[in-house]
């Protein structure tokens, strides 16, 4: 796959000089629609090696698609309820998804297998993501709250009362010391 091109172009400054800065120009074209869901489909994410597409749904299941060429490599299911979101481990071995059901699941991405069932938020899990050590998972819910996860054994390790409503994102940073989140409370929150 290709990236957009990217043509330099001069940005004038108060000093008369003109800097060159590189400006993207999208030029995308549409490569595939992916089908197979029977439901809305709630997230879509590529593997952190470009090979793979994670995509989720109210169906509750989770497709593993080719980047290369489209089609479905597995269907994985095992929620109860719809998926809401799904995240790649940086050495793309690993899913984690979040669903209506309660709970977040870590699959083994080669199987398909559910390696460990995550439990302890209290209303629908809305999102989640790994760190980029791929040891720990952070969560929101509609619970309000933000979870911090052990990969390894499946333990919540903290519980952050973040928001007055709903979680609708969360992510760490680059070297994973900071996670943010944000809300329908209209806030954004980092913690550390």
């Amino acid at each position: 796959m290709s990236a957009p091109d990217a043509t330099p172009t001069a940005i004038p400054n108060n000093g008369g000089v003109a800097p060159t800065k590189m400006s993207l120009k999208p030029n995308y074209i549409l490569k595939y629609t992916l089908t197979g869901h029977t439901k809305a489909v709630s997230s879509v994410k590529f593997s952190l090696d470009e090979k793979w597409i994670a995509s989720s749904s109210a169906d509750k299941t989770v497709k593993i698609w080719s980047a290369e060429d489209a089609k479905i490599e597995r269907t994985i299911t095992g929620h109860k309820m719809g998926i809401s979101d799904v995240a790649w481990s940086h050495d793309s071995k690993l899913l984690v998804t979040a669903s209506d059901d309660k709970t977040l699941k870590i699959w083994d991405f080669q199987t398909g297998k559910c390696l460990k069932t995550l439990k302890g938020h209290g209303n629908y899990v809305y999102c989640c993501n790994f760190n980029p050590q791929s040891n720990l998972i952070v969560s929101g819910s509609f619970d309000e709250t933000v979870r911090i996860w052990d990969v390894r054994n499946g333990k919540c390790l903290k519980t952050l009362p973040a928001h007055s409503d709903p979680v609708s994102a969360v992510n760490f940073n680059r070297d994973g010391s900071l996670i943010v989140s944000s809300s329908y409370d209209g806030t954004c929150q980092e913690a550390y």
